[in-house]
């Protein structure tokens, strides 16, 4: 790759370009079981298991999906939290030559019915708690065999025995479900499958390793075609940047969901590429990742704004050891600077905002853990990583330095296409370069910045206004935990804007005070006219605050004026 302004500020340990290995993503597994075979794997809830074990069982997954049925390009989808199940139902599907689409375990029925359809998965893996949701959707779709696991088939003793009486007063059931021809109990499959397989001929470059769904802010979600070659070359470049930790002992916080290809990548192929330990959590709770951080020494924990922020707020945080954390890596929305600086003050450890997207095995961009680094930046692309900012509504013309337009990115992590929409794919793959559709510029050292997305930017009165830069002045009032700001439709400007704010618990401020405060700090006609005082923001999985959502609200009020 031929030398980039950003190509100045790598350290020597990070090279500018990487000789990726052309192999499927689960010889990672392979070869880390040949070296830390006796090695700890995965942390469950007190349960322990080796890379042998895992290996093992995704054996095992193997056999018995090829004893089903499954033939090379077959899509198995999993319905899963983070979970011992969730990590061998996924190399176990790809031994096997399948295709993994990763589903949401909250998915409604309706969001469920439509992947199923769109992705033509023949097999699905989920949690016992979610059989009665795919049964009712399962005689529309082409599913043909499902297997069934429960969070106490992995849980030592005795939380495997209280946990269906948890499970009766939290989900208000208890699912029994027997072993059929169409409908398998894994614990049966695990004693019944044997370890040997058809290692099916998989060309890396070409065959699909995962369908991964786009949120669907805009229509119906998008099946993201991902390569095994997309998805090595963008866990080798995540190695090479956290250079420091090519070490098995290193160990990962798993908050991040794994049907989320940002903790997919981060979090789960690159420790199994590494043959270090991840540290599951099947969700976020503040509680409960601040006792186990304290109690388990994870030394790696990518996360999200929201997450950190969460634990920044907790009332006990002073009671809690964190000091093990070396370093995070923030992604799917901006990360404020002031969330930065107080995580890093309580850790000692190193937080730095990344960027990517589903169509890029998600990462792209990040700034560097030990070096360099620019508040509100996005940092630099990664090894072998292009990155440009496009005139809006051109031809590929670039645009001048501090210019702002649109990010596009180009490397071997990008995305085969969008399955079965070829001309979705026309619109953001040109000629090599994707589109992502965020508004950016570059400053004259090859650091990036996102001003927002292309579909968020509010025109108010003829302004231009980028929410992200509202939020961060917002986010420095001592009393705001959580902020998002969006253009809400007004007669007289086109859109004005609308501020959600979640206060810090047991602070207390008032609109105008709120008011006062953006107007020292913003041209006054970025400064919000509305602000609505609320508990808490609508998110994803991962924390991303779902501004969109907050549009749609806005919309739906007024037709009913």
């Amino acid at each position: 790759m031929e030398n980039k302004r950003w190509h100045n500020h790598y350290p020597n340990e990070i090279p500018t370009s990487i000789e990726y290995v052309e192999k499927p993503l689960q010889v990672f597994l392979e070869e880390s079981v040949q070296r830390h075979g006796e090695e700890k794997a995965i942390h469950f809830m007190g349960k322990e298991m080796t890379y042998n074990e895992v290996y093992s069982q995704s054996q095992k997954m193997a056999n018995y999906l090829q004893s089903l049925g499954l033939n090379k390009g077959d899509k198995v989808a999993i319905m899963l939290p983070n979970s011992p199940q969730s990590v061998i139902g996924y190399y176990g599907t790809l031994m096997a030559g399948g295709v993994v689409v990763q589903t949401n375990p909250l998915y409604t029925e309706r969001e469920l019915e439509f992947q199923l359809i769109d992705s033509e998965a023949k097999f699905i893996i989920c949690l016992d708690i979610l059989v009665p949701r795919v049964t009712n959707v399962r005689g529309r779709t082409h599913l043909e065999h499902t297997i069934v696991t429960g969070i106490k088939d992995y849980l030592p003793f005795p939380k495997n025995l209280i946990y269906p009486f948890i499970q009766k007063r939290e989900y208000n059931m208890v699912v029994k479900v027997e072993q059929t021809e169409d409908t398998h109990v894994w614990k049966h499959l695990m004693e019944m499958a044997a370890t040997d397989y058809l290692e099916p001929e998989i060309k890396p470059k070409e065959d699909l390793a995962l369908l991964q769904y786009t949120g669907g802010t805009t229509g119906n979600p998008k099946g993201v075609m991902l390569t095994h070659y997309n998805l090595v070359s963008n866990v080798q470049m995540c190695e090479a940047w956290l250079y420091k930790t090519k070490d098995s002992r290193q160990s990962t916080l798993a908050v991040l969901p794994f049907f989320h290809v940002y903790g997919m990548t981060t979090v789960m192929n690159f420790s199994v590429m590494q043959g270090s330990k991840m540290i599951l959590m099947p969700k976020f709770n503040p509680n409960d990742v601040l006792k186990t951080i304290s109690k388990e020494k994870p030394t790696l924990f990518p996360g999200a704004p929201t997450i950190y922020i969460g634990l920044l707020n907790h009332p006990d945080l002073h009671k809690y050891d964190l000091s093990s954390i070396e370093a995070c890596i923030s992604g799917s929305a901006p990360l404020p600077h002031e969330v930065q600086e107080q995580f890093e003050k309580v850790t000692g450890g190193r937080l730095v905002e990344g960027y990517g997207l589903t169509e890029s095995s998600p990462v792209t961009h990040a700034n560097f853990v030990w070096n360099k680094r620019v508040n509100g930046s996005i940092g630099v692309p990664w090894p072998d990583t292009d990155a440009k900012i496009f005139r809006a509504d051109t031809d590929l013309e670039e645009a001048d330095i501090g210019e702002v337009g649109e990010l596009a990115v180009k490397g071997p992590q990008i995305m085969k296409g969008y399955w079965k929409n070829p001309e979705e794919t026309e619109k953001v793959l040109k000629d090599g370069w994707l589109f992502t559709g965020d508004l950016g510029y570059m400053d004259e050292d090859g650091y990036f910045y996102i001003v927002d997305r292309k579909k968020d930017m509010i025109i108010a009165g003829g302004y231009n206004i980028y929410p992200r830069e509202v939020e961060e002045v917002l986010y420095e009032h001592e009393a705001i935990q959580e902020a998002v700001v969006a253009g809400i439709p007004d007669p007289y400007r086109g859109e004005t804007v609308k501020a959600y704010v979640v206060l810090k618990e047991g602070s207390n401020v008032t609109e105008d005070e709120l008011n006062a405060f953006a107007r020292e700090n913003l041209a006054a006609y970025k400064v919000p006219r509305i602000y609505e005082f609320r508990s808490e923001l609508p998110k994803t999985a991962v924390g991303k605050i779902l501004r969109r959502r907050l549009v749609d609200e806005e919309k739906e009020k007024l037709s009913k004026v």
